[in-house]
């Protein structure tokens, strides 16, 4: 029985989508799923077994023998261990997209993220949730901001956590990320056709949120 909508909301990296689709979770009583976390904690792996992130036979293979949970949206448990953080670090930041890049990778990942969605009440974010994981979602969301706004953001984030990173080589890290999540065979970075296109450069959360949450009132003449 379906419990809610089920809401997609993608875009590129430090748009903001993950504190929104979290928020906008929160506010409509809903699960939240961190899709990029799946990817992340594989990553994560993959660097700690030496498994090279162009590997794709190889990273396939990892994905197949690696447990990976998302806890209330929240928490990141890979294989009975917590990595909520560990995923978060720049190594992973820079090799994640090459690990996504692998088809096997991909296809696997969606089966379990669809699962996740199975029933509606849920926010899921990502790079592929409208086109791909869900593309008969309720609502569609995709989020931009400008480059340079985007990679002001993840230097906080990652100042905030410690990480001591050159704001003009993270823009660069950020774009190359761009570039190859735009450009990948399987899958790439791109708004769904229906998707409303939110640009959050200049904007504070809790105004993102709402006009997001405007949006999946009833009534909005959206199905």
């Amino acid at each position: 029985m379906t419990s809610g909508l089920s809401i997609a909301v993608d875009g590129p990296a430090a748009a903001g989508k993950s504190t929104v689709a979290r928020l906008l979770a929160e506010r409509l009583g809903y699960r939240y799923v961190d899709t990029g976390a799946m990817y992340r904690a594989l990553t994560l792996k993959a660097l700690e077994c030496g498994v090279a992130p162009d590997d794709p036979p190889a990273l396939e293979a990892l994905a197949r023998s690696t447990v990976i949970a998302v806890e209330a949206g929240l928490r990141t448990v890979m294989d009975g261990r917590d990595v909520s953080e560990a995923i978060r670090s720049p190594e992973v930041s820079r090799a994640v997209s090459l690990v996504a890049m692998a088809p096997g990778v991909r296809r696997r990942m969606v089966e379990a993220q669809r699962s996740l969605a199975a029933g509606g009440g849920v926010v899921m974010e990502g790079r592929d949730i409208g086109t791909v994981v869900l593309p008969l979602a309720d609502r569609k969301f995709f989020l931009t901001a400008s480059s340079r706004e985007r990679a002001a953001r993840r230097h906080r984030e990652l100042q905030d956590r410690g990480y001591r990173v050159d704001l003009a080589a993270l823009e660069a890290e950020m774009a190359l990320r761009d570039r190859l999540d735009s450009e990948r065979e399987a899958d790439p970075l791109t708004p769904a056709g229906d998707a409303v296109q939110v640009d959050t450069t200049g904007k504070g959360i809790e105004q993102v949120v709402g006009e997001l949450l405007d949006l999946c009132r009833p009534g909005d003449g959206r199905r």
